[in-house]
Order: structure tokens, then sequence, then C-alpha cells
């Protein structure tokens, strides 16, 4: 009897809960790094305190299990199939990618416990859409499986980003006023 078909159920959950974990605690990175830049005390240490409660419980107990659990079930998934094909394997080297993205919010987690601020709020706006553009990417990739439709894809992947670029630059503008 094949376990694929739980393993693959199993690695969507889990990368829909890391996938909320990244979307999150870049938000609160954001908060975080304007608290500590733009308040004063004690209003600055009260909120400084909570948001690094709040992205510890995040990051210790959904983000980091989620991206782990992900990977095993994605694995069992993979021995399972027994045969990579090549849609996999551009899958897995975006996947890589994502845990590259994980990785730096770590060293950004890291920095802001020990209140060091490394990013501006808009540099980690920006940051914050990296998490969309490999969702974006692998979920297409997944679905289509077709070189031709990867072209597209990467395509449609660059108008999005240009896209979101624009959005990010007319938020700006609109919070300035």
């Amino acid at each position: 009897m094949s376990f694929y078909l739980y393993a693959k159920a199993l690695h969507i959950i889990f990368v829909v809960s890391w996938f909320a974990g990244l979307f999150y605690i870049v938000r609160l990175f954001i908060y975080h790094t304007e608290a500590l830049t733009e308040r004063q005390e004690p209003e600055k240490t009260v909120l400084s305190d909570q948001l690094k409660l709040m992205t510890a419980r995040l990051w210790k107990i959904i983000t980091v299990p989620a991206s782990v659990l992900t990977a095993i079930f994605g694995f069992w998934m993979v021995y399972e199939l027994g045969n990579i094909s090549g849609w996999l394997w551009v899958k897995l080297a975006l996947v890589a990618g994502l845990y590259g993205y994980h990785y730096w919010c770590w060293r950004i987690y890291r920095n802001l416990q020990n209140e060091k601020v490394t990013y501006t709020s808009d540099q980690l706006r920006m940051f914050n859409e990296g998490a969309t553009l490999f969702l974006i990417s692998i979920t297409f990739i997944v679905v289509l499986k077709s070189a031709l439709d990867m072209v597209y894809g990467v395509i449609g992947l660059f108008a999005v980003m240009i896209l979101l670029m624009i959005g990010i630059k007319l938020y700006k503008k609109y919070r300035k006023n």
C-alpha cells in the first residue's frame, strides 16, 4: 500500500503552515523595526518586548517545525515517486531558495531579538514579498509541469514582481500623506 497520498496531504498542510509563519513573521519584523526606530520610551520597550515574545513563539512553535515537517513529507513523496522528473528539479531548486529565504528570516529574527536593527521597515516590506514570489513560482510549476508553461510562468512572475514593487511604492507614498 502506497502512502504517497498521505505524505502529499501532510506536505500540503505543513507548506501552508510554513508560509503562514513566513508571511506573518516578516510583518512582525516590520512592526518591531518601527517600534525600535520610531517610538520613544516607555512605548518603545513595551512594544519591543511584546514583539520579541510574539516572534519567538511564531518562529519556534509554527514556522520552524512546519519547515522541517514540510521537508520530511516532501522527501517522503519523492521517495514514493522513485523518479524525479524535470519539473520536480525546478521545484526543488525553488524550494532550496525558499529555505535560503527562511534562513535570512532567522538572521533578521535573531538580530531583532537582540534589538539590532539591520533593515529599514521599507526594506522589510520589499523583503516580505519574497515569500509571495516563492509561493507563486512553486505553485505554478507544481500545477503546470511543462517547460513552455514554466516560461510563461517566469514571465508572469516578473509581471507580478513589477506590480508588487509598484504597489509598495504607492503604499509608501500613501502612508506619507
